[in-house]
């Protein structure tokens, strides 16, 4: 198992959800690497989204070596309905999903989504990685 890619793998993921002006406008540029605290003011001031639980594991087939990185991405609303929350999960899949996410070594050749919670929107990516 490895880890090697692993920064940078969430240094993309962030930059690819980060960089999209639609996901950006929904959640008002608040993409972070942790939930904002309670008692930050900004906690009540619309949804936000984190990156969030990683989980890696060796990967190989036919010759090739790589790891699978399952990485968790957060949808987070203390106000508004459960429908916006939907439209931002929507959007962060759809980024996610489209995006060519860059590695200064390797690349990503898959990006599935694997599933969802609802009771906030935790989405869990995998990203095959060769290497």
């Amino acid at each position: 198992m490895s880890v090697l890619r692993s920064l940078a793998l969430q240094e993309a993921i962030y930059a690819a959800l980060s960089g999209d002006a639609v996901l950006s406008g929904l959640v008002e540029g608040r993409i972070v690497d942790e939930p904002i605290h309670l008692d930050d003011p900004s906690a009540n001031s619309g949804p936000y989204v984190t990156l969030g639980d990683e989980r890696v594991r060796r990967w190989n087939a036919q010759g090739l070596l790589g790891s699978i990185h399952e990485a968790e991405v957060s949808v987070h609303a203390v106000t508004g309905g459960f429908s916006d929350v939907k439209q931002i999960a929507a959007e962060v899949e759809r980024v996610l999903r489209a995006a060519d996410l860059i590695l200064p070594e390797g690349r990503v050749v898959t990006a599935s989504l694997r599933g969802a919670r609802a009771r906030r929107i935790d989405l869990r990516f995998e990203f095959r990685v060769e290497t």
